[in-house]
């Protein structure tokens, strides 16, 4: 997800509340799951506090609790649903770590496949994602907390 004029994109997201149009699978009490609109691989989604903080140090043991829960939950919904063999979950924090979204901490999670790394970002810079997002939103969504 980059970023697009002023102001986050993810506090954008919250407060307009379409989370169908902006891809919002969940919002919990301090923190939600939102799937990421340039993704690595199809299910790609973040996990990000609802409070708009830039640093991880400054989360509160309510946030981090609940964005690991979500990490969890997120790891047994992808499995289940997309078949997801492996993950790769990470924050990026900062502009030199590769956030591509600065001021609002989140942390990604990415399905992983056995085979799906492909050839396309190195020769033709562009991505093959196998699924549309709004399938995989589709997909995800039914799953509302559990």
């Amino acid at each position: 997800m980059g970023m697009k004029g002023k102001g986050c994109i993810f506090c954008k997201a919250l407060k307009e509340k379409k989370d169908k149009k902006n891809l919002i699978l969940y919002r919990g009490e301090h923190s939600f799951v939102i799937l990421n609109k340039f993704p690595y691989n199809h299910g790609h989604l973040m996990i990000a506090p609802i409070r708009h903080l830039a640093k991880i140090e400054d989360l509160n043991n309510k946030e981090k609790s609940e964005i690991f829960d979500l990490l969890q939950r997120s790891v047994v919904i992808l499995k289940k649903e997309l078949k997801a063999q492996g993950f790769n979950a990470g924050i990026n924090a900062g502009r030199i770590a590769g956030a591509g979204v600065l001021g609002h901490v989140h942390l990604h999670l990415v399905p992983r496949w056995e085979g799906d790394t492909n050839f396309m970002p190195m020769l033709g810079k562009t991505k093959v994602i196998s699924e549309d997002l709004k399938k995989t939103f589709k997909k995800l969504k039914k799953f509302k907390g559990k």
